[in-house]
């Protein structure tokens, strides 16, 4: 593809720029030329060191962990392009961070993500282009236009690749909440559908309870939007075994991998963990390197992108998905 060069500029945070490096490689653009310096004092500043007046730029930063340092670079660096002249600054967030917090599920409690969407704003950001929200509800929580991508373009494209070494393959969604989804990959992959009834007893702790559907003698492809502290998918694997299920896979969009998830995934009767790049790994994956696969979301993203910079329709890119979580 044919991108205009001078026009379209493509920045990176700390946290996204591996991925920022793949995505200006497939679009034969160079990466924009910036950097964030952070004081002894805890400070951060971002100086972009080329012209951006007129210019249509894109910062790619997942507000992973550390997640509140990421989202301040986000904000410095959307405020630093603003007062530079850009014409339109999109963020490009790969993995939105508290988007499990995008409602009151009990008494004087924030709605977190809908203030991450105002500060966004604020700042001075024009659109905004994200993966796999936890809440696609989370869009309207936004002033601004939000392209809303899904991974499953890519992790189906995996699985339909090596479809006929799955075998007998049952879809699991590993909670209710989840359904959706794993009926759109059972399709893609004609397959069969099994739903596990979950009951989370703490942050921490979750118990699966009971399983709907048949695995007995079956691959298990499990799939989720996130993987955070492995309870949930862990507890799933353990009880499709139990059930008979002869292998078990484990897909997500989003590698959050915090808390106990390293142990717990080593341990348990999970075969390959895919995943896709939307946080970086710089090591922390080490621990699980015999079990994961990682794909790359650049290009999907770059076409993204392309089209947004050229004012082409990507609802074709949604269409490609399976859909979101809830």
């Amino acid at each position: 593809m044919t991108v205009d060069r001078d026009h379209l500029k493509i920045f990176a945070g700390r946290a996204g720029h591996e991925l920022t490096i793949d995505l200006c490689d497939h679009l034969d653009l160079p990466i924009g030329a910036a950097e964030t310096e952070l004081f002894p004092d805890g400070e951060l500043i971002v100086r972009v060191d080329e012209d951006v007046r007129g210019r249509d730029c894109y910062i790619v930063q997942s507000t992973s962990d550390p997640i509140n340092a990421n989202l301040m670079e986000l904000l410095i660096y959307i405020d630093c392009l603003r007062r530079a002249s850009a014409k339109r600054i999109t963020a490009v967030i790969p993995y939105f961070g508290y988007a499990r917090q995008d409602r009151k599920d009990a008494g004087r409690t924030p709605i977190t993500a809908k203030l991450v969407a105002n500060l966004i704003h604020a700042a001075g950001a024009d659109r905004v282009l994200c993966m796999d929200l936890h809440a696609a509800q989370i869009q309207g929580f936004f002033d601004i236009p939000v392209d809303h991508l899904s991974a499953s373009t890519v992790i189906g494209k995996h699985f339909l690749n090596m479809r006929s070494e799955l075998g007998e393959l049952t879809i699991v969604s590993p909670d209710v909440g989840n359904v959706k989804v794993a009926n759109s990959y059972a399709e893609m992959l004609d397959a069969d559908l099994a739903i596990i009834d979950k009951r989370r007893e703490s942050g921490e702790k979750v118990a699966s309870k009971n399983l709907i559907g048949d695995v007995d003698g079956r691959t298990v492809l499990m799939v989720d939007d996130m993987i955070s502290t492995a309870g949930t998918i862990c507890g799933a694997a353990d009880l499709v075994m139990e059930r008979g299920a002869s292998r078990v896979i484990a897909a997500a969009s989003h590698p959050v991998l915090c808390g106990l998830a390293m142990g717990r995934l080593a341990e348990a009767p999970i075969e390959q963990i895919v995943v896709t790049n939307t946080i970086p790994d710089r090591g922390r994956l080490d621990p699980i390197r015999n079990k994961l696969v990682e794909l790359s979301i650049a290009p999907l993203l770059g076409e993204a992108i392309y089209r947004i910079h050229h004012d082409m329709s990507i609802s074709a890119l949604f269409q490609r998905g399976t859909g979101v979580k809830r």
